[in-house]
């Protein structure tokens, strides 16, 4: 069976920090590309961060770059997202990802976590 669980989310003020994991079960993990996304309300989902697991290398969208850092451990099935320098506009329900590198039709969700950035 298949799981992603997200943990790590809250309420953090501005200019704050957080780091989200992402533990995974059920799946081959170093075989795949493993993401976060976020919705935030009345929003459409958007990609915020990339890591391929089999060579990795990682991907950011550009409203994150240079304050957000994807990471993994292959040996604990687990992806990261740390954030920096948080903003209100990054309040969001973030989504880890699994997709399996050579096919993207193989793909997982896990059920997000919140993070409110507010003061």
């Amino acid at each position: 069976q298949v799981n992603l669980v997200e943990s790590g989310g809250g309420l953090v003020q501005p200019g704050g920090s957080l780091r989200l994991s992402c533990s995974v079960s059920g799946f081959s993990f170093a075989n795949f590309a493993m993401s976060w996304y976020r919705q935030a309300p009345g929003k459409e989902r958007e990609f915020v961060a990339r890591i391929d697991n089999t060579n990795g290398s990682t991907d950011y969208a550009e409203s994150v770059k240079g304050r957000f850092t994807i990471s993994s451990d292959n040996a604990e099935n687990t992806v990261y997202l740390q954030m920096n320098s948080l903003k209100p506009e990054d309040t969001a329900v973030y989504y880890c990802n699994g997709r399996l590198v050579i096919s993207a039709a193989i793909t997982y969700w896990g059920k997000g976590t919140l993070v409110t950035v507010s003061s």
